[in-house]
């Protein structure tokens, strides 16, 4: 396994980074969790610099990801961050708009969003899944230029993937609460015919 001592440590289940695994986390990625044909493929916007120091999609506490994809039936249990690895699975998988991990996604340029979107599409292109899922109003009508995009099914295609726009999960974003949220995820769910049970 490549990297320093403290990039190898963060990476333990339950243990918190340390400021400086933090701060050595900016600009790292976590990897992809796809595989050909899932029913639905989460997009993230970036990586948190939590996420990043531990290696795992949506890792930050307070990120309600984990809670709503379980509550809306996704999974037949609240998976762990570290479990990011199984969403495969259910059908499911992770990715990013933007690789790059930062503090925060207003640190992402129109230019990388825009740059994000054509890997996205190729991404999809190839791993083929039912569903595009965008976490992420903000970031999507930069990314794929529209600015009236609405939470919700998307009028885009990627080859034959359909398109789900869905509010963003992290426990900063004030705007739209867990409730909210949850049925967001229930309704991708039932359109995706996906579920654990």
């Amino acid at each position: 396994m490549e990297g320093t001592a403290t990039e190898i440590t963060a990476r333990e289940p339950g243990r918190r980074p340390s400021p400086a695994e933090l701060a050595a986390a900016r600009d790292a990625t976590v990897p992809d969790v796809v595989v050909p044909g899932l029913r639905v493929l989460f997009c993230g916007v970036n990586p948190s610099l939590w996420s990043a120091a531990v290696g795992h999609h949506f890792a930050r506490p307070g990120n309600r990801f984990w809670i709503a994809l379980h509550r809306s039936g996704f999974t037949d249990r609240r998976l762990s961050p570290f479990e990011d690895g199984r969403l495969p699975d259910y059908g499911l998988g992770c990715t990013n708009l933007v690789a790059r991990a930062t503090a925060r996604a207003d640190e992402l340029s129109p230019e990388e969003l825009r740059r994000g979107a054509e890997r996205l599409r190729r991404l999809v292109l190839g791993q083929r899944p039912g569903w595009l899922a965008v976490l992420g109003l903000g970031a999507y009508r930069a990314a794929f230029a529209r600015p009236s995009a609405a939470p919700g099914p998307q009028p885009e295609v990627i080859g034959e993937t359909r398109v789900w726009l869905l509010p963003n999960p992290s426990g900063r974003n004030a705007h739209h609460q867990l409730p909210t949220l949850v049925a967001a995820f229930v309704a991708l769910r039932r359109a995706a015919g996906a579920g654990a049970g």
